[in-house]
C-alpha cells in the first residue's frame, strides 16, 4: 500500500504508493464511513487534486475499517433538526453535489472501487461512478433514498438504469431494496466480488496493473467509454437534485424521519409537495 497523507484532508485519507496508485479512504469508521457535511465538502477538492496530480497513475477508493464501505449520508442529530423545523438532518449535503459528480467523472486516471462492506445511497453512487468495482461477497449495495421519501437525486437515479437497464433500475430505485453481492454481480452492477478480506488486495492489484500500463491509451479509453455517462449526468444531474430538494419538503419525508427516530414502520400518504 502507501504511507503519508497526500492531500491533508480531514475525513478522507489519501496515500500515494511507489507504484503510482493513490489510495483514497473514506475515514469515519466509527460512523460506518457515513458522509457528514464536513466529509462531503472534501470531495470536490479531492477529485480536483487527483485530476491535476501528475504523480497519480491510478486510484483505489475504499472505506476505513471492516464494517462498511459507506452507508450514505450521516443523519446524526436529525432529531434536533426536525424539532427545529428543518426538513432533514443534513440538507446541506446537497450543496455542490452536481459539481462533485462532474469532478469525479473528470478524473482522467482509472479509479477502482474496493467496496469492503455495505454501500448505500451516496456511498453506492460514488462507488459505482468508479471505473471498475470489487464488492465484498458478504456486503449489500443499494440506494434506499425512497425509503426516506426522497429522490435518489445525487446520481443514483441517473446511474442505476444505465448499469442495470431501465426497468430493473427503476425497480430498485422505486423499492429501495438492497442487493446481495451475488445479485449485484449477476445483474452486472459490479465487476467482481471477493471475500471481504481480499477486496482491497484484489482492487489494488488491478490498480497497480493499470498504473503500469500505457497511460494515454488507458485514459483515452476511459474518456470515450464514459462519454454517454458524462452526457447523461450533464443533462440530468441538476434536475435530479432539484427533485430531491422538493422531496425534502414533503410530508412523506417528515414521516420517514419520525418513523426512523421512533423505530417504527413509516406510513406514507403524501401525493404532492407541501
Amino acid at each position: 500500500m502507501a504511507s503519508g497523507d497526500r492531500y491533508g484532508l480531514t475525513y478522507i485519507r489519501t496515500e500515494l504508493g511507489a507504484d503510482g496508485v493513490l489510495w483514497v479512504t473514506l475515514d469515519r469508521p466509527d460512523r460506518r464511513n457515513a458522509i457528514s457535511p464536513e466529509m462531503h465538502a472534501e470531495f470536490l477538492p479531492l477529485f480536483t487534486r487527483i485530476a491535476a496530480d501528475a504523480e497519480v497513475d491510478a486510484v483505489v477508493l475504499t472505506g476505513a475499517g471492516d464494517k462498511a464501505f459507506c452507508v450514505g449520508a450521516d443523519f446524526a442529530g436529525m432529531d434536533v433538526k426536525l424539532a427545529e423545523g428543518y426538513p432533514d438532518g443534513n440538507p446541506e449535503l446537497m450543496n455542490g453535489s452536481a459539481a462533485i459528480v462532474r469532478a469525479q467523472l473528470a478524473v482522467p486516471q482509472p479509479v477502482v472501487a474496493a467496496i469492503n462492506g455495505d454501500a448505500l445511497g451516496l456511498g453506492a453512487t460514488m462507488a459505482l461512478f468508479c471505473d471498475v468495482t470489487f464488492l465484498a461477497d458478504d456486503a449489500r449495495i443499494g440506494d434506499p433514498h425512497v425509503n426516506a421519501g426522497l429522490v435518489a437525486g445525487d446520481g443514483g437515479a441517473i446511474l442505476w438504469p444505465l448499469l442495470l437497464g431501465v426497468n430493473r433500475g427503476k425497480e430498485y430505485l422505486m423499492t429501495g431494496d438492497l442487493m446481495t453481492a451475488a445479485e449485484a454481480l449477476g445483474y452486472g452492477l459490479v465487476n467482481h466480488t471477493a471475500p471481504r478480506a481480499e477486496v482491497r488486495e484484489r482492487a489494488g492489484a488491478l490498480a497497480t496493473r493499470l498504473a503500469a500500463g500505457p497511460k494515454v491509451a488507458i485514459q483515452f479509453n476511459k474518456r470515450l467509454a464514459n462519454a454517454d455517462l458524462v452526457d447523461r449526468v450533464n443533462r440530468l444531474i441538476d434536475t435530479s437534485l432539484a427533485m430531491e430538494a422538493i422531496t425534502f419538503e414533503t410530508a412523506d419525508h417528515r414521516e420517514a424521519v419520525r418513523a426512523f427516530l421512533e423505530r417504527r414502520p413509516a406510513v406514507f400518504g403524501d401525493r404532492k409537495p407541501s
